[in-house]
């Protein structure tokens, strides 16, 4: 395996690709859709070939002078070449219409966990297609869990330059000064057994519930991976009910923080789930913005005089939970009964509520997109200790030098970040105007693809905004802004500066 490693990093995921795309044969084969599976064999087999021959010719045992950079470098190309052989068995598979930039629209939006599709309608494709889709993401969002790990941690990027102590650690200095290919070695190892042990628990509880167990599958892995791909055009509607919700919403949980499946030690020891400050700012977004959510519902209904029925209202306080922390951990998943909790009050739900949700986002290191909430929390901490600060000048803030660390130099780098991540929504929205959008749906669209939120696109707006109904120029704009909300703007100025080429 450590041979394997010697290998550049873009090769070895074109053959995980590859090996991929003969799963879908075998799904195809049981259904005897022959179209499906010839596309998927041939691509399969010839890219598998093509990823042999680049590994003999591109083998090299010797380090190389900065493997962070090239490993860095290896991920923005992931993004955004590795789509391009990933979408020659969808559109083969697709037939029709589609073309080379729909079907590549399609695999960065599963790779990146974004989720967004150019095809409203899901009987539209193949059921070994939507497969693929839901497998793509599912492989990206693990490859988000070991890249940001083992190549953005070192380098203090993706969020953990929040909690930087000086740059590196010095309890880690040592393990991060080793090749990297190890760690993405040691991590993959890690995290697969968790990784796939939680989707197929997950899978079996809601084929437990009488749900489809294609539908399940599907859904399992796009909870996990938080892409929110379904071949059924959401989880409203299947068989699992409430009851698989429940279920979808605890494993939602664990793009919160990604100390929900790993452990960290902290300044006195390992801390435990509840004290981490991204979980538990989490769980105040949770609480908080479903109750005032249903308090806006409730008191809606009470002016129509239906206040009186209490599962009408228990069922909006559901749905108001489970779609937070669904657009919070950026999966957009919808509850059944959201749009009943609309008309069993008679108010609609503003979008702007979603979309916020959606651009703070889930934990770092995790699979979910947006701002993340470790870099909300910086901010939030800062302001509270300015506020301190004006009411008891001479105050002395506390709680260990990880919190004071957050309070500073964490809360400075959190407003750069806000900077760009505000300057980066303006281009993309300029560029979208540009190409015939009007004001509400550019917005919309950005926030969708920089938070890596497709499904936010249909329920943000005064009107659903289809993706499909974009021209080529707004979907490579698109395009490039799922890239960008997934490697974030913080990785592109590393890769772009000087000084990080020169060492």
């Amino acid at each position: 395996m450590r041979r394997l490693l010697n290998i550049p990093l873009i090769v070895i995921l074109m053959g995980v690709g590859a090996l991929a795309m003969f799963v879908p044969v075998l799904h195809a084969l049981v259904l005897r859709d022959w179209l499906s599976a010839r596309s998927f064999f041939y691509s399969g087999t010839i890219f598998l070939f093509l990823t042999f021959l680049l590994s003999i010719s591109t083998y090299d045992s010797r380090r190389p002078r900065n493997l962070t950079r090239n490993h860095l470098l290896a991920l923005m190309l992931c993004f955004a070449l590795l789509p391009a052989m990933l979408a020659v068995p969808f559109l083969e598979a697709a037939g029709g219409d589609v073309t080379f930039l729909d079907a590549y629209f399609e695999m960065v939006s599963s790779l990146t966990t974004t989720g967004a599709t150019l095809f409203d309608d899901p009987a539209t494709l193949a059921p070994s297609v939507h497969l693929w889709r839901a497998l793509v993401g599912w492989l990206g969002g693990f490859f988000l869990w070991v890249a940001a790990i083992a190549i953005l941690a070192p380098m203090n990027l993706g969020g953990f330059e929040v909690t930087a102590i000086g740059g590196i650690r010095q309890s880690e200095a040592a393990l991060y000064s080793v090749d990297p290919r190890g760690l993405l070695l040691r991590y993959s190892r890690q995290f697969a057994p968790v990784y796939v042990g939680l989707t197929l628990a997950l899978w079996l509880i809601l084929v437990l519930l009488q749900a489809d167990p294609f539908v399940a599958f599907c859904h399992a892995m796009s909870t996990l991976s938080t892409s929110g791909i379904s071949p059924v055009g959401g989880i409203e509607g299947t068989l699992s009910g409430i009851p698989g919700e429940i279920f979808v919403l605890l494993f939602m949980g664990f793009a919160l923080s990604r100390r929900t499946f790993t452990r960290e030690i902290g300044e006195g020891g390992i801390q435990p789930l509840w004290r981490d400050p991204e979980f538990r700012l989490g769980l105040l977004f949770v609480v908080v913005v479903p109750a005032l959510l249903f308090l806006r519902h409730w008191l809606g209904a009470y002016e129509g005089a239906t206040e009186g029925d209490m599962i009408a209202a228990l069922r909006a306080l559901w749905a108001s939970v489970f779609t937070v922390l669904s657009f919070l951990t950026t999966t957009g998943f919808i509850a059944e009964d959201w749009t009943a909790a609309r008309a069993w009050s008679g108010v609609s739900t503003s979008g702007l509520v979603l979309m916020g949700l959606a651009l703070a986002g889930g934990g770092v290191a995790t699979t979910a997109g947006g701002v993340k909430l470790l870099r909300v929390y910086a901010l939030y901490k800062h302001g509270m200790r300015e506020i301190e600060r004006l009411v008891n000048p001479s105050s002395v803030g506390g709680a260990g030098v990880v919190a004071r660390q957050i309070r500073r130099q964490g809360a400075f780098v959190a407003s750069v970040f806000f900077m760009l991540y505000t300057v980066s929504m303006a281009i993309v929205m300029t560029g979208l105007a540009l190409t015939g959008l009007s004001f509400e749906p550019a917005m919309v669209l950005t926030a969708s693809a920089l938070s890596t939120t497709g499904p936010l696109a249909g329920v943000a707006g005064e009107v659903p905004i289809a993706f499909s109904a974009i021209g080529a120029a707004g979907k490579t704009i698109l395009i490039g802004a799922m890239i960008l909300g997934r490697l974030e703007m913080l990785v592109i100025i590393a890769l772009v500066n000087p000084a990080f080429w020169r060492q």
